[in-house]
């Protein structure tokens, strides 16, 4: 007569318990992994918003931002995809199109806290410049503090402030804006 195999793992638990669990777990990692998809996107926007910044295709950058998104910093105020693009097509200069551009923004790895369809952040950022003789020159070192939205199913910026650490740069950011989701 043959014999039978036991049944191990969570097929095996009795059903008063090991039904609960599973699903606790199945739950847990579904969080886990959308947060990882949530920051993964959150990251290529950084990404995009950089790339489009230093090509100056200032209509590209300012569609980063939601419906109502804010961007504040040195070179002024926006508000709304067309009122950001507006804001910086009058103030930033051009960068030549390689192999000969001027300016590049180097951005490091944010640090992202995830709230369902909204998000902080915090990145670092360098403008560096060609300067005399081809040299790059580190013109100016700051920090975004940044809100993320899913605007339409996609991450987008709520509102991103530039801050200016070096040379320092005093930055009047209105009170009602704390660096946080708002509700």
């Amino acid at each position: 007569m043959r014999g039978t195999r036991a049944r191990v793992g969570p097929a095996a638990m009795p059903a008063w318990g090991g039904g609960e669990r599973r699903a606790h777990s199945e739950d847990s990692f579904a969080r886990r992994l959308k947060r990882l998809e949530d920051v993964g996107q959150i990251r290529q926007l950084n990404l995009a918003y950089r790339r489009l910044l230093d090509a100056r295709d200032l209509d590209g950058y300012g569609q980063l931002f939601a419906a109502d998104g804010e961007w504040l910093g040195g070179t002024g105020y926006g508000k709304g995809p067309a009122g950001i693009t507006a804001m910086l097509t009058e103030r930033l200069a051009g960068n030549p199109a390689a192999p000969r551009p001027t300016s590049w923004h180097l951005l490091t790895e944010s640090d992202i806290d995830t709230h369902g369809d909204r998000a902080t952040g915090t990145v670092t950022w360098a403008l560096i410049q060609r300067g005399d003789r081809d040299t790059p020159v580190l013109r100016l070192l700051g920090h975004y503090d940044d809100v993320y939205v899913r605007e339409h199913g996609r991450w987008r910026y709520q509102r991103r402030i530039a801050h200016t650490d070096i040379p320092y740069r005093e930055l009047t950011v209105p009170a009602g804006w704390s660096r946080g989701v708002r509700g």
